[in-house]
């Protein structure tokens, strides 16, 4: 693609046609300078087939305020968009639309609010709000679901597999199969999840982590086809990196040929004075596999190299190798904690595409309109359970007990202040019938879940690096139950709506239901 194709295809006109469509319509009825208030949120955790998630980390952010920064309808976007023809040969879009797009439309003319980069994040909680010019908010729309939804769905598969791994030193090898320049986004987001590296130099550099990666069958294959056999291709490796040494032992038979050749090349090293890395298996019954290498490199007087372990591994694989190593090593004189603490995970294909999910039912709901002067709630009634947002200006607040764990989100109005109540009324978000009340003594703090990002025209929020997000992603795993972290079958987290919520949502939808033609 050429860069000026680039330009166009990532800049502004990143997004789908209706909401050019939408934002004609609201200029043509003098809508679009009208200020307007959405949401963006997910209605459901990713489900992964055999297993599911009980949260999400919270992810993209970052990225999507650079794309904001630097978005605008050029000249070149403009002469695009005054070539569209509709179904009779007119122009789809009149000149002063046109007029209006290139002069008028800032994208930092919105403010905006969200859940910071790293927290945990759960269903039907706004994540962002955007508020601003009713036309500039819905073209919005797009790029924001985009760039948000995909990266918290990588991040939260990655913290699922760093769980699974008891945080075991995690590798991200997935950019050969991801989709696209997605790769980046992804491996991004998988950092902020649990990954400690990945393999994609570019974005390794950019965010300020080094690569990591060891060599491919590819260059064993390269050996053999000279009559130079697999030890000489582990040779010429350790040669040129004999203090980053790891050795990739399954080309051939890992156990018969792969190990030893590797041991004969590690003990080269050592008495050269470097300190082999380890070996990387990528095939075969790995927790087996493991074991078995484990026993010959100890044998050896290798006992601390790592075991690097690749090939489709997502968090049911790696809680599996884990399980069958605790209950098969001490069989073969294998201490499995001491195993367990050297092992490395290379996840790659099932991490990057989020596999069994392979999406994030993130949206982009209208929920009020300032019109006269007065914020108007806006709602969307839908027969489907679930699918009805909650409107108006709203707040959200996370609810901590006394052994400090999360114990539920609440979702309130705007003017609400929960922390001075002596009882919360949590409303179920669904079921008319269900609420509890919560007692404020039981409460040992109440923490606002949004903050200003874009106030003004202006970012006045000071953007973390990821490091400071992964810490702050490790304090939120760290405070949810162990149930809602499990693989299967996650316990429920209690995302709740206050009453008064309750009560406009319900009159909402009482009153438009009542007369639906109003």
């Amino acid at each position: 693609m050429k860069a000026t194709d680039r330009a166009i295809a990532e800049g502004i006109l990143f997004t789908d046609q209706y909401q050019l469509t939408m934002g004609q319509v609201y200029f043509r009825m003098g809508l679009h300078e009208k200020e307007a208030l959405f949401d963006h949120f997910f209605r459901s955790y990713p489900n992964y087939g055999m297993h599911q998630a009980g949260y999400c980390i919270n992810a993209g952010l970052e990225w999507l305020l650079d794309w904001m920064e630097t978005a605008a309808f050029r000249e070149a976007d403009i002469a695009l968009l005054r070539q569209q023809k509709n179904h009779v040969g007119k122009p789809m879009f009149d000149e002063a639309f046109l007029k209006w797009l290139k002069n008028d439309f800032n994208l930092q003319r919105l403010s905006l609010q969200a859940i910071p980069e790293g927290r945990v994040v759960h269903p039907n909680v706004p994540l962002t709000i955007v508020r601003g010019p009713l036309g500039i908010a819905q073209i919005l729309e797009t790029a924001l679901l985009n760039q948000l939804n995909f990266q918290t769905l990588i991040a939260t598969k990655a913290a699922r597999i760093r769980e699974s791994g008891n945080g075991q030193l995690m590798l991200e090898f997935g950019l050969r199969r991801a989709h696209g320049l997605g790769a980046n986004a992804g491996a991004r987001a998988a950092l902020i999840g649990g990954a400690d590296f990945t393999s994609n130099v570019g974005i390794s550099h950019v965010l300020g982590y080094p690569p990591k990666g060891t060599h491919a069958h590819s260059m064993i294959q390269t050996f053999l086809a000279m009559g130079e056999g697999e030890l000489e291709a582990f040779r010429a490796y350790a040669e040129v990196y004999p203090d980053d040494c790891v050795l990739l032992v399954d080309t051939i038979d890992t156990l018969n040929s792969g190990v030893p050749n590797a041991i004969k090349v590690f003990e080269e090293l050592q008495k050269k004075g470097h300190k082999p890395i380890g070996v990387r298996l990528d095939s075969g019954d790995l927790a087996y596999l493991s074991i078995q290498v484990a026993k010959m490199l100890n044998a050896a007087g290798f006992p601390d190299t790592s075991i690097v372990l690749s090939n489709n591994l997502d968090e049911l694989v790696v809680w599996q190798i884990a399980t069958q190593i605790q209950e098969e090593a001490p069989r073969y004189g294998v201490d499995p904690d001491h195993l367990l603490q050297r092992l490395i995970y290379g996840v790659g294909t099932r991490l990057i595409t989020s596999n069994g999910a392979p999406s994030l039912g993130g949206v982009y709901k209208l929920v009020s309109l300032k019109n006269n002067g007065k914020w108007v709630p806006a709602i969307k009634i839908s027969e489907t359970p679930g699918k009805t947002p909650n409107p108006g200006n709203k707040k959200v607040w996370r609810l901590y007990d006394k052994r400090g764990n999360a114990t539920a989100d609440l979702i309130g109005l705007d003017t609400e202040k929960p922390a001075d109540m002596d009882q919360l009324t949590l409303r179920h978000p669904l079921q008319a019938a269900k609420s509890r009340q919560m007692d404020g003594t039981k409460i040992s703090r109440i923490e606002p879940l949004l903050v200003d990002i874009f106030k003004d025209g202006k970012r006045v929020y000071d953007l973390p690096d990821i490091e400071t997000i992964r810490q702050v992603r490790q304090a939120d795993v760290g405070r949810l139950d162990p149930g809602i972290r499990r693989l299967m079958n996650p316990h429920i987290y209690h995302v709740s709506i206050s009453q008064k919520l309750w009560e406009m949502r319900d009159g909402l939808v009482r009153s438009f239901r009542k007369n639906p033609a109003k």
